[in-house]
């Protein structure tokens, strides 16, 4: 049921959208068979001789869970699903693996008379891996704190999604990018990635980009986003300017912040924050924690 009421929200607010857009929407409408519900477990072992490894999760739609805790492999968790179309495979290159699942389409409207279960829980292991999960309509929740992300892109639709970083990255990432669409999206503890670079761009949505208290090294984050609400929250300690461009309606900084032109400044002696905001139009909020 889980899954089914995620597919109704998203492809309302995917309608809403269009509306608002002044885009007519002539959909087909498509039926998908259903079976009973299999369970299937999922384990990947470390490749060899790969350092680090690239790790792509491609999700359709449905409820795709991830966090750190595999002991001994890349990957391991469960699959659990009911159209067949859904069943996950397992594709090993020469630099890593690609564990994918087919997707519901939203060129076609889906007919939901039956509960359309399609979740994975999936733990990652400590290997050094370049992550990147593509997804569609769905609800993703990944704990990723601990891990050793040297790499994460993160690219997907309608969606309802929260990244965590709970405990910090063991080593430096590179550069961490999210594209999605008309979506809620939640970043949090991000100081806590260890990234030297965030590239955000979003369409219509809610986003939050949060720090946390702790910021690990400096970094530039560059961001584009659409007729959206943005919510940034830094630690008082850190050394921020938030540069702000494009038809953006209005901004609400916390006492903390210090507006100089067009930026928005804390003078902290923490790791440097720097921002490139730009907004079509809509809302952006400043806080700290």
């Amino acid at each position: 049921m889980k899954t089914t009421r995620a597919l109704v929200a998203i492809l309302t607010v995917l309608s809403l959208t269009a509306l608002a857009c002044s885009i007519n929407l002539d959909l087909p409408e498509i039926e998908y068979r259903t079976t009973s519900l299999v369970t299937e477990a999922i384990q990947v072992p470390v490749p060899q001789g790969t350092t680090p490894v690239d790790v792509t999760l491609d999700f359709g739609a449905g409820q795709l869970n991830v966090a750190p805790g595999a002991a001994q492999n890349l990957i391991e968790g469960v699959a659990k699903y009911n159209v067949p179309e859904f069943k996950p495979t397992l594709t090993n290159t020469t630099s890593g693996v690609t564990l994918a699942t087919g997707e519901l389409e939203i060129n076609a409207i889906p007919r939901l008379a039956n509960e359309i279960e399609n979740t994975w829980d999936l733990k990652l292991g400590a290997a050094p891996m370049d992550l990147s999960i593509n997804a569609g309509a769905y609800q993703g929740r990944f704990d990723l704190g601990g891990l050793s992300l040297t790499g994460l892109d993160v690219s997907d639709g309608a969606a309802d999604v929260e990244v965590t970083f709970a405990e910090p990255n063991l080593v430096e990432m590179g550069t961490l990018r999210y594209s999605t669409g008309a979506s809620q999206v939640k970043l949090l503890g991000l100081g806590n990635a260890n990234f030297s670079e965030l590239i955000f761009r979003g369409g219509a949505g809610s986003y939050t980009l949060d720090f946390g208290e702790t910021v690990l090294r400096d970094a530039h984050i560059d961001i584009e986003i659409g007729i959206s609400s943005l919510r940034i929250i830094v630690p008082k300690d850190a050394n921020v300017r938030v540069i702000v461009g494009g038809g953006l309606s209005s901004v609400n900084a916390n006492a903390d912040w210090a507006k100089i032109n067009d930026e928005y400044r804390i003078g902290g002696t923490g790791p440097s924050l720097v921002f490139d905001v730009t907004m079509g139009a809509g809302s952006l909020e400043l806080r700290t924690p």
